[in-house]
């Protein structure tokens, strides 16, 4: 085995060999990063609709593979606010974000997100991305990160979040409980983001992410923060709040129990497909389980939202026992809300949420519950994802790579993250790529090589085996800080408006982007398969009708477009004709349109010169084309020449046999060969066309001179 495909299979020995003065480097940045990891793995997971340890199991296992298969020093591999917020939004309409089959589908999805890297990866497909423009990345981008910070809203206010399906819908909803907010949780919020602000500004080297942790969780803990009891029914004393959290705990109960039977009946329905077996009932039954289930959301999300608007005055019996009866004006302390339930206990809580009771050791190495029921539902979204994820890692290695000179292998980064999120799989991680913001702190902090990433999962290993009970008092809001933080940096309208200025074309498919997966949300990969489409459909128009201008004479002898500039034609009896695309089948219509406009406009051309320096190729089509031309274009007494002519072209045409039925002669090496040659050269035929006032040259496609 040759070191080439040594060095391909394990990129990790190029690390090697280290100096003391790397490895140091490598454990300082790694510890840099640790301290930023851990609080961030915790805030992307609640993104992701999990529990804050699946946060932690996604930076350690996969942070060590991404680093060892990967093709970038520098690039970190973990959790990220974007793939988390689509990994929860794919898996929205299969089960209820923080349950166990959540959980067990949000792995499953990182297993094939990571399947599908690595294939692209393997047969070198990283070219899949020159299919997304950059405004079309920019306005996915923008929308992305604006849905990403917004959908946390509720977490900043402390108040439930609506689930009509529809993000603008919820983000409406959260901002008209702004009255029922709890402003202490506002306060953490707040003070974590100004912070966070301050510390970028003036101390850019300490981890603001960290210090953010450490003084959220200690002033939580002092202030008592966190206030919950678990009550039963009867300690209620007002009968209509009581009915209220009554009828929220049964519309809770019916919805698990017709989801577990949708579910069995969906099995039972392929089945019997499967079986090639006919089952009409089995059909009605599903699609009034679906029915029942969309209602049911419906009302346990409005129901909500109602309890959450009851406040509880809590009072104490003779012998002790608290009680709660319904808050009025001249009641005494704080407020009590509905906070959720505990079996059949009802918590209420006159404080804001904290992380709580996180599971302390490592995550255990477990094999992807494989539901095949619902993978196939699951290939478009992973796709997506895999395309996303890659597109955001190169993106960041490339930026990286280029401030240090360095060379990037793009299908070998698909291979590291692909590696990362099937490794990870096994170990509890949901899906993971590349991060910004931990990258640049590591090439910041001096990390020479993958070991960094390797050293800060080590540190997240420390922290889930030792460190987790001192998180318990974490606020949530300050979680949700830190991903507003993070996210909010991505915003550039700027980008969007210059693309718009460059290209009109470009800036429509980067806006329509922005609005159809802002519209759209929570289900993203639509807007970026809309801004695909798009894109794509603007490459097809502009190479159908590429550019294409008739020639005129500058004063000093150059070309240049006759309209576009106001020149005289290049000669009496012949037009010059430049066009800007290659001769395929896509434009060979618009090709022959304009050698017979340049025609029309000018009468006494006994020759039209096409200026081929832009001809990169030739297929079938176009030989057919211009062969069809020559024949035309004798018939009216006028000749086809071309000039500057590329080499592969001009073989093409060798081989068809198209050089000598256009005549070598009126084949030019470039334009000066053949304006002079054309001037000088007399055709001795009268004019077919006598006019007074001939027609001025015209000029098709933009107007830039050439």
């Amino acid at each position: 085995m040759n070191t080439d495909r040594i060095y391909r299979l394990f990129p990790f020995l190029a690390w090697f060999p280290m100096s003391g003065k790397s490895v140091r480097a490598d454990v300082m940045a790694g510890l840099s990063v640790a301290m930023i990891l851990v609080p961030q793995g915790m805030a992307y997971a609640t993104l992701a609709g999990l529990p804050v340890v699946y946060g932690l199991y996604a930076s350690a296992i996969p942070a060590i593979v991404g680093s060892l298969w990967g093709s970038s020093r520098f690039l970190h591999t973990g959790p990220v606010a974007m793939l988390s917020l689509l990994s929860a939004a794919s898996l929205a309409p299969f089960a209820v974000a923080g349950t166990e089959y959540f959980i067990q589908l949000s792995i499953l999805l990182a297993l094939m997100v990571g399947i599908m890297r690595l294939l692209l990866g393997v047969f070198r497909l990283g070219i899949l991305m020159n299919f997304v423009s950059q405004p079309v990345i920019v306005g996915f981008t923008n929308a992305a990160a604006l849905i990403i910070g917004l959908s946390l809203i509720n977490t900043f206010f402390n108040v439930p979040k609506p689930d009509t399906g529809a993000f603008l819908t919820d983000f409406a909803g959260v901002i008209a409980q702004l009255g029922e907010a709890h402003w202490p949780t506002i306060a953490f919020g707040a003070g974590t983001l100004v912070t966070l602000i301050v510390m970028r500004r003036i101390m850019p080297r300490l981890p603001g992410v960290l210090v953010v942790v450490v003084l959220g969780t200690l002033l939580s803990a002092l202030t008592g923060f966190e206030n919950n009891e678990r009550i039963t029914h009867g300690q209620i004393q007002a009968t209509d709040v009581r009915n209220l959290y009554q009828e929220l705990a049964a519309t809770r109960t019916e919805m698990g129990t017709t989801s577990e039977e949708l579910s069995e009946a969906n099995s039972a329905l392929k089945e019997a497909e499967k079986a090639g077996e006919e089952s009409p009932d089995l059909a009605v039954r599903v699609a009034r389980l679906e029915v029942r289930e969309s209602q049911l959301k419906r009302e346990l999300s409005d129901l909500r939202i109602t309890a959450h608007q009851v406040r509880l005055e809590r009072t104490e019996t003779a012998d002790g026992q608290a009680r709660y009866r319904a808050w009025h004006a001249d009641a005494e302390g704080r407020p009590w809300r509905l906070s959720g339930f505990d079996e059949e206990r009802i918590i209420v809580a006159s404080g804001g949420q904290v992380v709580g009771t996180i599971p302390q050791g490592l995550p255990s190495l477990q094999l992807p519950v494989l539901d095949w029921e619902v993978i196939p539902a699951l290939l478009p979204a992973a796709f997506v994802m895999a395309l996303i994820g890659f597109m955001e890692a190169t993106s960041i290695a490339r930026a990286l790579a280029a401030q240090r000179r360095e060379k990037l292998n793009p299908n070998q980064e698909l291979i590291g993250q692909g590696l990362a999120n099937i490794v990870g799989s096994f170990f509890q991680s949901y899906s993971v790529s590349g991060s910004f913001s931990r990258s640049a702190v590591a090439a910041r902090s001096g990390a020479q090589s993958g070991l960094f990433a390797v050293v800060s999962a080590i540190g997240v290993l420390i922290t889930m085996l030792f460190l987790t009970p001192y998180l318990y008092h974490l606020p949530q809001a300050v979680l949700a800080a830190i991903v507003i933080s993070a996210v909010f940096g991505l915003l550039d309208f700027r980008a969007l408006a210059r693309s718009w200025t460059i290209n009109r074309a470009d800036g429509l498919a980067g806006f329509l982007t922005f609005f159809v997966t802002l519209y759209m949300a929570p289900d993203l990969a639509n807007g970026v398969i809309v801004g695909v489409i798009l894109s794509s459909l603007l490459f097809l128009v502009g190479t159908v009708r590429p550019r294409s201008e008739i020639q005129g004479l500058r004063p000093d002898g150059s070309l240049a477009g006759a309209i576009s500039n106001d020149l005289r034609p290049a000669g009496p009896n012949f037009t010059v004709l430049r066009f800007d695309a290659s001769l395929v089948f896509m434009n060979v219509a618009h090709f022959e349109d304009a050698v017979m406009d340049a025609v029309a406009r000018n009468p006494n051309a006994r020759a039209v010169l096409v200026l081929g320096n832009s001809i990169n190729r030739i297929d079938a089509s176009g030989v057919d084309k211009v062969r069809a031309l020559i024949s035309d274009l004798a018939a009216a007494d006028c000749k086809l020449m071309f000039s500057g002519l590329k080499k592969p072209v001009r073989e093409a045409m060798e081989r068809a046999g198209l050089l000598d039925e256009i005549g070598r002669g009126n084949i030019f090496p470039n334009k000066r060969v053949a304006l002079a040659e054309l001037q000088q050269r007399a055709l001795g035929t009268p004019d077919r066309v006598e006019t007074a006032n001939p027609a001025p040259p015209g000029a098709r496609g933009d107007d830039n001179p050439s």
